[in-house]
């Protein structure tokens, strides 16, 4: 059966007012699984970031939560795949270009700029230890049109086979895309899926699930 998971970026502000007690109500209301955010952030060092990562892990354990993947920027490699460790995370997922040094947004508007940042996404996850798996997670921007077709098929077509992907259904239909025919394209890299609700149009507010 799938795992059901919150994404802690939709309950971010709760946690910056009381990181416990958020953690405590979600497992009240029936939840097991979490999918936190923050790891490898690119405005902090790393022992910034390992000392909240362990607080986090020390908060979940309190909880009784446990973690299904994390999102994550990548400082580097070896960073990264200690704060994962920290965690208890196995599989982390970019969401956004700008988490790897040197790529934007912009990414996906240009095709030799695309293929660079599949060529980086691709050698992190073949440089990644054991017990570490990486992939992408969408917005809508990568749906950007290229003179050879969407640049989120490029991203899939270049990029190492051992990359995963979290597809964000409401921004790919946000996108124009069909989230059906994205995920049968993926195939077995899909390991995960976001969901939300609203109106799936990029400048409307969107909320968690339900």
């Amino acid at each position: 059966m799938p795992t059901l998971s919150v994404q802690l970026y939709s309950v971010r502000d709760q946690l910056a007012a009381d990181q416990p007690a958020t953690l405590a109500r979600l497992a009240e209301i029936g939840f097991r699984y979490v999918e936190p955010f923050g790891l490898g952030s690119l405005a902090k060092s790393q022992a910034e970031r390992l000392a909240a990562t362990r607080k986090l892990r020390a908060d979940l354990d309190a909880a009784g939560l446990a973690v299904s993947a994390t999102h994550a920027a990548l400082p580097s490699v070896a960073e990264l795949a200690e704060e994962c460790a920290e965690l208890g995370a196995g599989t982390a997922f970019i969401p956004h270009p700008r988490q790897i040094p040197g790529f934007g947004e912009d990414t996906f508007t240009d095709t030799a700029a695309l293929d660079a940042f599949a060529d980086a996404l691709g050698q992190a996850a073949a440089d990644a230890p054991d017990g570490l798996r990486l992939g992408y997670h969408n917005h809508w921007f990568e749906w950007a049109e290229l003179p050879e077709g969407p640049a989120y098929d490029r991203l899939w077509q270049r990029t190492h086979p051992e990359v995963l992907a979290e597809l964000d259904v409401y921004w790919a239909i946000a996108a124009g895309a069909d989230p059906a025919r994205v995920l049968s394209g993926l195939g077995s890299r899909a390991v995960a899926v976001h969901l939300k609700d609203g109106p799936a149009t990029r400048d409307t507010p969107q909320t968690p699930l339900g």
